[in-house]
């Protein structure tokens, strides 16, 4: 691990922030649930267990596999799309031809080309909670639409179950989001949170946007009053502030949750390794350049520099440009990798370029710190695309987008024991379903806790009931 100097936290007189350590996420979804046993993972079999860390870096939108990694040049013209698939550093593995960048990366990368993910919407909500948990969308999916938004017993994301299974940290938080929280309030993506394991495994969540990609905030609670930085050194004084914001948050039912938000926002403050580690500015304008200047880019950044913190779990959720940017209206999307329309244009001038210098950075920069073997890279979706080229939405075939398909995505991995230069399973000749090797979210997320060194997936309820996790799937060990 890098070890980086301590730099001073800066506090104004009237107003400081109080980083959240999960970034208060949970409260509005009712009273806290039960808590998990924290237990660190042993190491598994199969070359598991090497991975301190996991970058997840998830496409929102629904990402094309068709167009990106399980291309089909010999399907009919209707299904394939223009684009051709190009020879890389792996032999045997191809990608887009609009990925030269991450081509040259492809000896660490191992493709899942046969993840069946079907919902039963076909639709974001239960795409999101299906491949971050690993477990199925239940009937509320289909009953409540877009309004199905977060439940408290809703199973827990990946990340929270391997901050709870992982040792608290020093002064980081075990499982960090960036650079938003999918979807804008009221409609907020299920599947992200901690769920019955309680609020206190939410992440925490720090803030990026476009205008200022170096510029990463925490959510904060804002306490006013004559607060300076030396009443942070006294205990008592901080204490009774603290206490005083409490008033201001009636979703706080239970007392001891209370006090654990208020116990982690305290070791935050105190830490001046905190702010550092988000300090992507730091980073020499070259390497910054090789990510590429964008709030994405400098999200990818940010995760490394969390990985050398030794942040367990970070993911990394693609920021579009919005639902009223030119490129949402060029897309008919909401600005990300949703392209109901111009899906070929859409990805060659805009999304595709950014991912292939952001990612290829990232793998580049983790191999030459020797930090890559250490640190499994994960890229998932909600959904893939429709193999069909044509979508209603769109202007059926004439306006060359691809509309939603859960039925079959690629889920990609690299580091962390993961044998690189591979591709695993596949699907038919269209890309519509899984064909050789067929595996779930659930395969997926077995496969990420068994990388991690995760095989305890138990925990136990305010009853002192235990519980499992995740009972579906099995690892993918071929993949080590």
């Amino acid at each position: 691990m890098t070890n980086r100097s301590s730099t001073t936290f800066p506090m104004s007189r009237r107003t400081f922030l109080v980083a959240s350590g999960v970034g208060f996420a949970g409260l509005q979804f009712g009273a806290p649930q039960p808590q998990a046993v924290a237990a660190q993972g042993l190491p598994g079999a199969a070359g598991g267990g090497r991975a301190k860390s996991t970058i997840l870096f998830f496409l929102c939108g629904g990402a094309s596999h068709v167009d990106m990694w399980d291309m089909k040049p010999d399907a009919p013209k209707e299904y394939r799309g223009p684009f051709q698939p190009i020879a890389t550093s792996a032999p045997g593995v191809q990608l887009c031809e609009h990925l030269p960048l991450l081509s040259k990366q492809a000896h660490h990368l191992a493709l899942v080309n046969s993840v069946g993910a079907t919902v039963n919407t076909n639709d974001h909500h239960a795409g999101y909670y299906y491949n971050l948990t690993g477990h199925e969308a239940d009937t509320s999916f289909r009953t409540l639409g877009n309004n199905r938004t977060p439940f408290p017993d809703d199973w827990p994301f990946m990340g929270s179950v391997i901050a709870a299974k992982r040792s608290p940290g020093a002064f980081l938080p075990n499982a960090i989001t960036l650079p938003h929280k999918p979807s804008r309030a009221p409609y907020t993506r299920p599947g992200q949170f901690a769920g019955k394991l309680g609020v206190t495994h939410d992440p925490m969540y720090l803030q990026g946007n476009h205008q200022q990609p170096l510029h990463f905030t925490a959510p904060a609670l804002t306490l006013q009053g004559e607060v300076t930085p030396e009443r942070l050194t006294s205990r008592r004084e901080l204490l009774q502030t603290v206490d005083d914001a409490k008033r201001e948050f009636d979703r706080f039912s239970a007392v001891q949750t209370w006090s654990a938000q208020k116990d982690r926002a305290m070791s935050l403050l105190l830490a001046s390794r905190t702010t550092t580690a988000f300090d992507v500015a730091s980073e020499p304008a070259a390497l910054r350049e090789r990510y590429g200047n964008t709030v994405n880019g400098m999200s990818l950044l940010l995760a490394r520099r969390l990985v050398e913190a030794g942040v367990p779990f970070i993911t990394v959720f693609w920021l579009g440009t919005g639902i009223k940017s030119p490129l949402a209206k060029k897309c008919a999307s909401g600005g990300s990798w949703d392209t109901h329309g111009n899906n070929f244009t859409c990805l060659k001038e805009n999304l595709l370029p950014e991912f292939d210098q952001g990612f290829s950075a990232l793998l580049e920069d983790l191999h030459n710190r020797s930090l890559l073997d250490e640190t499994l890279v994960m890229i998932t979706s909600e959904m893939g695309r429709k193999p069909k080229i044509g979508d209603p939405r769109s202007g059926g075939a004439s306006g060359q987008g691809r509309d939603h398909w859960t039925h079959c995505l690629t889920d990609v991995f690299a580091g962390g024991g993961i044998q690189g230069g591979q591709t695993y399973g596949s699907s038919d000749r269209f890309g519509g379903y899984p064909a050789d090797l067929p595996v779930t979210p659930a395969d997926a997320a077995k496969t990420v806790y068994h990388a991690m060194g995760i095989d305890d997936l138990t925990a136990t309820d305010e009853q002192g009931r235990r519980f499992n996790l995740l009972e579906e799937g099995r690892a993918i060990e071929r993949l080590f």
